[in-house]
């Protein structure tokens, strides 16, 4: 089980988008370097002002380009690093991996899956009517957001475009995401 890099993205400033880059450089225990987002504790404004000591479980968030495809059928065009993810990643079900996959991106990096992006008002901004492409609901009623994933740096290394993506499960009872 695998797929690949489709495009990657960083900001060393807060905004809701982040420019596509030649490759990014994960950082063990921090992120993407450079990137407003990357450090031990917490670093996303709302979570910072309810506890900045928490840890960062959120250093790098992952997006299926998948996605794309689904909204533009919806009527919104929507590029890779517009909805603020820094990987944006082809041909892997990225919500439906269960807490603690291991993805290795490239020849060193690794990045441990934490848990969900809560989609933000930020998304209605972007592209008014967008939150409800990306809030949708299971076949049992149940909500679902598909606006990616959040993960921490393991194995630091650089990632680029066209990398490879290799899927470790994780041992022992799988658990489901969760907005973290």
């Amino acid at each position: 089980m695998g797929g690949t890099v489709s495009a990657v993205s960083s900001s060393g400033a807060y905004s809701f988008t982040k420019p596509n880059r030649e490759s990014i450089t994960l950082l063990a225990g921090l992120g993407v370097e450079g990137d407003v987002h990357a450090g031990v504790t917490v670093k996303h404004r709302f979570r910072m002002r309810k506890d900045p000591t928490q840890p960062n479980l959120r250093q790098v968030h992952l997006m299926h380009e998948e996605l794309f495809e689904e909204v533009r059928g919806a009527g919104f065009e929507v590029a890779a690093g517009e909805l603020g993810e820094n990987v944006t990643t082809r041909g892997i079900d990225l919500l439906g991996l269960p807490v603690g996959t291991r993805l290795r991106l490239g020849d060193e990096a690794v990045v441990e899956v934490t848990g969900l992006r809560n989609p933000c008002a930020q998304i209605d901004t972007f592209r008014q009517g967008l939150m409800k492409q990306v809030v949708g609901r299971d076949a049992d009623g149940s909500v679902r957001f598909k606006s990616g994933i959040m993960g921490v740096v393991l194995s630091g290394g650089v990632v680029r475009p066209g990398d490879g993506i290799g899927v470790v499960l994780p041992e022992g009872p799988h658990r489901p995401l969760e907005i973290v």
